[in-house]
This record gives structure tokens, C-alpha cells and sequence, in this order.
């Protein structure tokens, strides 16, 4: 009968992990004067205990206190999803005057930082290859971006695919670069989170207060209240109508990526690339579903077709709020450590420019390119392009736990706008790579070359943007 006890396990472990996380919270000093996540002290607690388990035992009989990180993962997968549809399908009456700019802005900002990092981390890779660490892989460096932006996920994948071209242990230094890149955003950024929160004025961000404060007595009302309530002769509760209508959501999606899937097979090896990728951003197109049926929705209630507002703000909020929760501590804690081998001197220098610039990076484009709420956009975005989408939102509810703000939104909506940026860079990624199967120099050149015009071109835009916004 334990076998049944399995698949659930882990998830039973992730709460107890929370709980410890709450009790710290509440009773220690240290974690009651800075604004440390709750969820990533809980995350970290569980790294820790599935760490000490897989290294010090390895006894069948323990199996059943052991946790599974293919599991954790999936969970991170999933969650994520049901996170954004959540908040997708809320009805929104009150909105910034420029949450669409945001979006936009938002979508070229992310592209823009994944070129930075990839040309900073290409560019010192090359550097070493050349000179102090020949026997380096030079397309090294590339997995920057992968593992900082977008997780131990895609850099695990892409580097093990680059093992079949001599790079040695491929897939466990992108997870090294990914660890690291986790440790840039709690470590660096929960300091730098409480600096913004209790020195913001230096930032030059005045008026935030205020734009807080409007978005809060316009917003909390809306959030605060249940809609319609499901009539009784239906016979299901309000809870139930919510979860119906994020797995219709998501078994739209499902079935729109397997047919993208199979419209992309003619393209080979290229189509294969572009639909891994597509699958990997499965939350960017959940919640563009959601709201095309929150379109839907609102349609055919103006035209009374639709009597009940069956999405109830208050309960998708919750929702979404324990599905972050988990989903964070299950990002944490399924972080494999592992050793850095001959490769640390690369790792170390890599990482360690890339999270100093991208810290920077993140805060003077933050000031440049948003009006209000900076501060939830600095911390969301720097979080966002050291870890994953889970660490960006996990900084972000420390200060924004009821997604007051747009920016939780904002990462979302505008990593659909960076969705058909991002697709070409992949293919960019496969030049640098041909260029090590043919041993041809000057195509790590070109990379470089393209990566810079492109990442230029998304800075004056966002630039001539703010130039002409400002002059209205």
C-alpha cells in the first residue's frame, strides 16, 4: 500500500517544508527585518534535506523519505502554468494607463537582457578559449543566458546536446551556471530588494507611493469580493468552477502545442529546436488562452447569453497565489549541486560577470523604461533573468503579495511578447555551434556580430519609446 503514498509524497514533504519556512519566519529576528521569501527559505530548506539524503545514503529502504527532482520539476512545469492562468482569468476593470506599453516594453526588455548575457558570456568564454583555458568548450559561455535566464531546465537540455560535440559534462555545468544563477538572486537580490524598499527615494522614485496607493483603494475592492455566487441547484462549489475552468485552459493548450508540434516536423532538426522551445514557454501560451476565454466570457455576458460570472476574482487569486507558493519551493529544492570539476575557473568568472551586470543592467533599464511601481519591476526582472520566472515572482510577493501591481503580469505577458524575439536567437545559438563542428572561427564571430546589432536595436526602441512618451 505504500507505493500509493508516492506520487504524492513529495508534495506532502513540499508543505512540511512551507510550514518550517513559517515558523522561522514568525520567530526568527533575522527573517522578520529583511524581506526574505517565505517560500524560498522553505525552497532552501528542502535543498537542504534532499541534499544531505543523496549524499550521505543510498539504501533502497530510505526511498520512501527521499525525493524525487523529476518530480519537483514537473510540479515547477505545471504549477507555473496554473499560476498565470489564474491570474489570466480574473476580470480586470481597473488597469494602469499603461499596462500595454508595459507589456511591450517588458517583452523587448527580456530579450534585450538574454543578448547581454549571451554576448558577455560568449565573449569570456571565447576570451578563455583562446588564451588561459584552451581546451575549453568556446561555446561555453552561451549557456549563460540558458542557465541565468531561463533555468536549469533549458540548460541542462542544451548542454547535453553539446555533449555529443566533445563538451565534456555538458548538461552538469548547465546546471552548475543555473545553480549559481539562483544564488545571484536570493543572495545579491534579497539585499538588494530591501535597499530599493528602504532607500527608494535615491532612486528617484517619487510619486510611487502614490501610484501604490491609488492602484490599492481602486484595485482591493475588486479583489476583496466574491462575484455571482454558483447557484445552488447546480450542486458544485465556487472552488470547483475555478479549477474546471484553468483545465479547460490547459487542455486547450496541450492540444494547440502538440499541433504546433506537428505542424513544425517538416522543418527537421530546426522545427524540433522551435518546438521544445514552444513547450518550454507552455505558460506564456496558457495564458494567452485564458484570456482569449476571458474575452469570450465578457462577450457573452454583455450580450446576456451568460447569466453567472462563473470566475470569482478572490478564489482565482488564492489560487494562483498557493500554486507560486509551491511552485518555488519545488524550483529550490530540486537544485542538483553539483561539483564544478575542471571547468570552475569558467564557471566562476562567467557567472560571476554576468550576475554583476545584470544587476545593473536590471536596474537602469527599469528607471529608463516604466513609470510607475519600479521598484516591483526591478526585483521581479532581476529575479526573473538570475533564476526563473518562480524566483522573479518569488522576490516580487515579498512586496506585492496580492499582485497589486502589474508587474507579475508584466513578466508574463511580456515574455509572449519576447516569445517570436526569442525564437530566432535559437537559431543564432545553432550558428555558434556549427561554427565549433566545422571549425570555423569566424562564425562565432558572426554570432557575436548579430547578437550585438540585435541587442541594440531593442535598446533604442526602448529608448525613443520612453524619449517620445516623456514629450507628450
Amino acid at each position: 500500500m505504500e507505493e500509493i503514498w508516492l506520487p504524492v509524497k513529495d508534495f506532502l514533504f513540499l508543505s512540511l517544508f512551507l510550514l518550517i519556512a513559517i515558523i522561522l519566519k514568525n520567530k526568527i529576528r533575522f527573517f522578520k527585518r529583511f524581506l526574505i521569501p517565505t517560500a524560498i527559505i522553505g525552497g532552501f530548506i528542502g535543498l537542504i534535506y534532499r541534499s544531505v539524503l543523496e549524499f550521505t545514503t543510498d539504501a533502497a529502504s530510505l526511498t520512501v523519505i527521499k525525493l524525487n527532482p523529476d518530480f519537483l520539476g514537473n510540479l515547477v512545469y505545471h504549477l507555473m502554468a496554473i499560476g498565470f492562468i489564474s491570474l489570466a482569468l480574473k476580470e480586470r476593470t481597473v488597469a494602469l494607463k499603461d499596462d500595454k506599453k508595459d507589456n511591450v516594453n517588458t517583452g523587448f526588455a527580456i530579450t534585450s537582457a538574454y543578448l547581454l548575457q549571451g554576448i558577455l558570456g560568449f565573449a569570456l568564454s571565447l576570451l578563455l578559449a583562446y588564451t588561459i583555458l584552451p581546451e575549453l568548450f568556446p561555446p561555453f559561455g552561451l549557456l549563460l543566458p540558458l542557465g541565468f535566464a531561463q533555468g536549469p531546465g533549458q540548460a541542462y537540455s542544451i548542454g547535453t546536446s553539446w555533449e555529443a560535440l566533445g563538451f565534456t559534462n555538458g548538461g552538469n555545468i548547465g546546471l552548475s551556471i543555473a545553480t549559481i544563477g539562483y544564488l545571484w538572486a536570493i543572495i545579491p537580490g534579497i539585499p538588494l530588494l530591501n535597499f530599493l524598499v528602504r532607500r527608494k527615494e535615491r532612486l528617484s522614485l517619487t510619486g510611487l507611493e502614490k501610484d501604490i496607493k491609488i492602484f490599492h483603494e481602486e484595485g482591493s475592492a475588486l479583489d476583496e469580493k466574491h462575484t455571482e455566487n454558483i447557484p445552488r441547484k447546480i450542486f458544485i462549489d465556487s472552488l470547483s468552477v475555478q479549477i474546471v475552468l484553468i483545465g479547460i485552459v490547459y487542455i486547450i493548450t496541450y492540444f494547440l502545442l502538440k499541433g504546433i508540434t506537428l505542424a513544425l516536423g517538416p522543418l527537421g532538426d530546426y522545427g524540433q529546436t522551435v518546438s521544445q522551445l514552444l513547450w518550454g514557454f507552455h505558460f506564456v501560451i496558457a495564458t494567452m488562452v485564458a484570456i482569449l476565454v476571458r474575452m469570450v466570457l465578457n462577450v457573452l455576458k454583455r450580450k446576456d447569453w451568460l447569466h453567472i460570472n462563473y470566475p470569482d476574482n478572490y478564489t482565482l487569486q488564492r489560487i494562483s497565489s498557493a500554486s507560486f507558493d509551491y511552485m518555488i519551493v519545488a524550483a529550490i529544492t530540486a537544485i542538483s549541486i553539483i561539483t564544478f570539476k575542471e571547468n570552475w575557473i569558467a564557471i566562476v568568472i562567467i557567472t560571476t560577470a554576468g550576475g554583476i551586470l545584470t544587476m545593473l543592467y536590471t536596474i537602469l533599464l527599469c528607471r529608463r523604461i516604466y513609470n510607475s511601481f519600479i521598484i516591483e519591476h526591478i526585483v521581479a526582472l532581476y529575479g526573473m533573468w538570475t533564476g526563473t520566472i518562480s524566483t522573479g515572482i518569488a522576490l516580487l510577493r515579498e512586496i506585492d503579495p496580492e499582485s497589486r501591481s502589474n508587474a507579475a503580469e508584466n513578466l508574463v505577458l511580456g515574455s509572449a511578447v519576447a516569445l517570436p524575439l526569442g525564437v530566432p536567437l535559437m537559431f543564432i545559438l545553432g550558428l555558434a555551434i556549427n561554427g565549433y563542428r566545422v571549425k570555423n572561427p569566424m562564425l562565432y564571430f558572426y554570432t557575436l556580430i548579430i547578437f550585438t546589432a540585435f541587442f541594440t536595436v531593442l535598446l533604442l526602441i526602448m529608448v525613443i519609446k520612453r524619449k517620445n512618451k516623456a514629450s507628450v
